[in-house]
């Protein structure tokens, strides 16, 4: 038995995925830049960087700034807008054979909108899009959306307009995740994606000022791990017929079964992508390592089956 391949065959809701690997929003690019890399037709999923109804420039740098077991950011959500990824960087994408799952964002309840139907036109192997109603990097709306039950189901409900299945991701800078999480379920979310970046601050002693251009970031990688595996565990004891999905300082397998075992029918790889971005294709690689040494003859066993 341990020999054998196991099934790592997934769902997301209404979304069958091969295994449970993706890409996380924001760390990949918008098309196929990681294809020189690995096979990309061959992991989960490809989910690509937020994009909004119109171009959006992102923040000053500094940009990026590590900090200790973690990475603080603040690319400010730079995307080309949802026209011109359809046009020009999804056609490379889709001929690599991946799964693709975009990424939306806004300023307004309006501005998911206009993203959202935008969208709707994409072709099929665009099979899910993540709202993305958490990102802490942008100042002018880091306190809405995902720090808000209401505003966050008025979010996913103007994102109805896509025509497919549709995942919320959300913030780990609230009091009570689990709140907001059936709040996005109640206004249509098939799934959760459970976490964005912590929020943060970094401060040179010498010029006494912030190390990055807008002043605060998103703080992701290793020291995020713990805090993901905590709201995937809570929001599955909450919810546990709500399809999960884990993502927050995954660099190894175990770090994916980790998330797997809490509640999560499929993980993202993120920050480890800027050290090695081979890690996806890795980290899939050891889980059938992992599963294979444990017996575990298919994925879905795990899933949930933390031990408490």
């Amino acid at each position: 038995m341990r020999g054998l391949a196991p099934d790592l065959t997934t769902r997301v809701g209404d979304v069958v995925l091969p295994n449970p690997v993706m890409t996380a929003s924001g760390t990949a690019g918008h098309g196929a830049e990681l294809s020189r890399y690995c096979d990309l037709a061959g992991l989960g999923a490809i989910v690509v960087k937020s994009l909004s109804a119109e171009p959006w420039p992102g923040n000053p740098p500094p940009r990026l700034h590590q900090s200790g077991a973690a990475m603080l950011n603040s690319v400010g959500l730079q995307n080309p807008g949802v026209q011109y990824w359809l046009d020009s960087e999804l056609p490379s994408l889709v001929a690599t054979g991946a799964r693709v799952v975009a990424s939306i964002w806004g300023f307004t309840v309006d501005g998911y909108a206009r993203a959202a139907e935008l969208l709707a036109g994409a072709p099929p192997e665009v099979v899910a899009v993540e709202v993305n109603l958490s990102c802490p990097n942008v100042e002018a709306r880091r306190d809405v959306f995902a720090h808000s039950a209401g505003a966050t189901a008025e979010a996913v409900e103007a994102a109805a307009a896509v025509g497919r299945p549709r995942w919320a991701k959300l913030s780990p800078n609230v009091t009570d995740i689990t709140e907001i999480a059936a709040a996005a379920v109640d206004a249509g979310a098939d799934a959760l994606t459970l976490v964005n970046t912590l929020m943060g601050l970094a401060v040179d002693p010498d010029t006494r000022r912030p190390r990055l251009g807008a002043g605060g970031g998103g703080l992701s990688g290793p020291a995020l791990h713990p805090v993901a595996v905590r709201a995937v565990y809570e929001v599955h004891r909450s919810l546990p017929d709500i399809p999960l999905v884990g993502v927050g300082g995954v660099g190894s397998a175990e770090d994916a079964i980790e998330l797997v075992l809490a509640g999560a029918s499929a993980v993202q790889v993120g920050t480890a992508t800027f050290s090695d971005p081979r890690a996806p294709a890795r980290i899939l690689r050891d889980i059938a390592t992992w599963c294979r040494r444990h017996g575990v003859r298919r994925l879905a066993e795990l899933i949930g089956a933390i031990d408490d």
